[in-house]
């Protein structure tokens, strides 16, 4: 038995018996993260501006539950283009005191809208800290995987993430948030983490994909995080050039893998033919705007929310009186604390941050499958969403690609929709366009709905590289767009056809095609 990775486990154990004696209540810890960012960022241009003097003196000196009415009573709910409009701009063009104290030498580039390509996510200091220190919790939770070995603590983590190299923008710097915490690793579990600072550094990921396989066969690798499609990936190409059958032959010791950024079970199956043994999996729901939630014990449903650790989080019940059909936010809209939600519905997501987000509405939908324990799962986009393996895929970007291609190529375009859809072991989307004219050249289509995309959409022109292997164009005439519509009881102005199909949809739009002549084949 290794004598270190025997300590560690018990040091685990023993951090997770403490930390649990000591929690206090979802709504106690909420209120006091809120106290916590209000006070650090009251003298900020923001703060003083929305009166977090007067919200903090009513968490402190208030009757209960006053504070959060105040806080929404006083500060506005923002989207990405509002608060970057009116605020974080400033603080990218180097000004202090914005949003969060001082000056923000860190942006993490996220999927954008149509307006941009690519947004400014401010990551602070204390961001860093805070997904550190999760990080580091999510560590210890692996105490309660009693079956674990004690030597597995002394393997090595592979983290397969964004380049450390970061855009040095004069001002800041800037590149994927897997980048900026890799690069922020603390000393002492350097020894530990691979693929290492070199290759860490690499921004091609198709070398840095060949570099890690070269080397794989050095490391003795316990743990793995990164998004699903990349390492599977990875670790088709290691079982291809060591002319392998499993991963497992390579690293025996693989035992855990961390995943988030999207949804695993679309990669189950192909994931484990790679495996000769199950490994356990946990999920994370780490975001551009921090560290969010993560799986806490074996067998849970969902993710523990962070709630005392620089995230304050408010709820949106999402449903049609706080959105319209779009997904676009209402005014006035309910909003709720961690206490006031209900199981199995659906809310939206709002999050005021360590990181000088305030109210902000992250476009994300969850789900709380145990409100005592603030366990959720994710359970899709407030619009309408297409990521299969990272591409993140927004009707925005969807939208102004046909507006750019039609009039290029003279079509009139009314109606479309896309679907994902699994191709060899990896994914392709499957485009249909209708169109007035008769003759339309489908190939020519298929090339400029793709090459708009790669430049309306960062995250789409990678995974265009890799995971998403292609992209199918089906041409139809607009009718048969409305006579689904027909057939479904939806025509009328207050109906409109769904840009995106999933799951069970995708399957009765076929059959409709089929049905009705416009497809000869499913």
């Amino acid at each position: 038995m290794a004598l270190v990775g025997s300590l560690l486990k018990k040091g685990i154990l023993f951090s997770n018996i403490v930390a649990n004696r000591k929690k206090a209540s979802l709504h106690q810890q909420q209120k006091k993260t809120l106290a916590k960012l209000l006070g650090k960022a009251r003298y900020t241009e923001f703060g003083e501006k929305y009166n977090f003097d007067e919200v903090l003196s009513s968490i402190l000196f208030g009757q209960q539950g006053a504070f959060y009415e105040e806080y929404k009573k006083t500060v506005p709910i923002f989207d990405y283009n509002k608060i970057f409009n009116e605020w974080w701009h400033r603080s990218l063009d180097g000004e202090k005191d914005i949003c969060w104290p001082g000056q923000i030498k860190y942006y993490a580039l996220s999927s954008g809208t149509s307006e941009a390509a690519t947004k400014h996510i401010p990551v602070t200091k204390a961001m860093s800290k805070a997904i550190q220190k999760t990080s580091i919790r999510q560590i210890l939770s692996l105490g309660h995987y009693k079956d674990l070995p004690n030597d597995l603590y002394e393997k090595g983590f592979l983290m397969l993430g964004g380049s450390t190299n970061l855009s040095n923008q004069d001002k800041h710097f800037e590149g994927d948030l897997s980048g900026i915490t890799a690069k922020q690793i603390p000393y002492w579990f350097r020894p530990y983490y691979k693929p290492g600072e070199k290759i860490a550094a690499q921004k091609d990921w198709g070398i840095k994909l060949e570099e890690i396989t070269k080397q794989a066969h050095e490391w003795d690798i316990g743990f793995i995080v990164g998004v699903p499609a990349w390492i599977q990936l990875l670790m088709e190409k290691i079982i291809a050039h060591y002319n392998v059958k499993t991963i497992h032959d390579i690293w025996p010791n693989l035992q855990v893998f961390a995943h988030g950024g999207v949804s695993f079970e679309p990669y189950r199956k192909g994931f484990e033919k790679l495996l000769a043994k199950p490994l356990i999996y946990i999920n994370t729901y780490l975001a551009s705007e921090g560290f969010i939630a993560y799986q806490t014990r074996p067998g849970a449903q969902g993710m523990e929310l962070v709630c005392d650790n620089g995230i304050f989080f408010e709820f949106i019940p999402f449903n049609e009186k706080n959105f319209d059909s779009d997904g676009t936010l209402k005014k006035d809209a309910e909003t709720l604390m961690v206490d006031q939600v209900e199981e199995g519905k659906e809310y939206a997501l709002l999050l005021s941050t360590c990181s000088g987000a305030w109210r902000y509405l992250i476009g994300d939908t969850i789900r709380f499958v145990d409100k005592q324990r603030g366990e959720i799962q994710i359970t899709g986009r407030t619009k309408h969403y297409l990521s299969l393996c990272g591409e993140h895929l927004s009707v925005d970007n969807m939208n102004k690609a046909i507006d750019l291609v039609s009039n290029e190529m003279g079509l009139t375009v009314k109606e479309f929709t896309v679907c994902g859809i699994p191709h060899d072991s990896l994914f392709a989307h499957h485009w249909y366009v209708g169109v007035e004219e008769e003759h339309v050249d489908t190939e020519l289509l298929k090339k400029k709905i793709d090459e708009r995309l790669s430049e309306l959409n960062d995250d789409y022109a990678v995974e265009r590289r890799h995971a998403l292997k292609d992209v199918f164009v089906t041409v139809l005439p607009n009718k048969a767009f409305y006579g689904w519509m027909e057939s479904k009881g939806k025509m009328g102005g207050q109906h409109k056809f769904p840009r995106v199909f999933k799951n069970f949809m995708i399957d009765d739009w076929k059959a409709y095609l089929k049905a009705n002549g416009y497809v000869k084949e499913d």
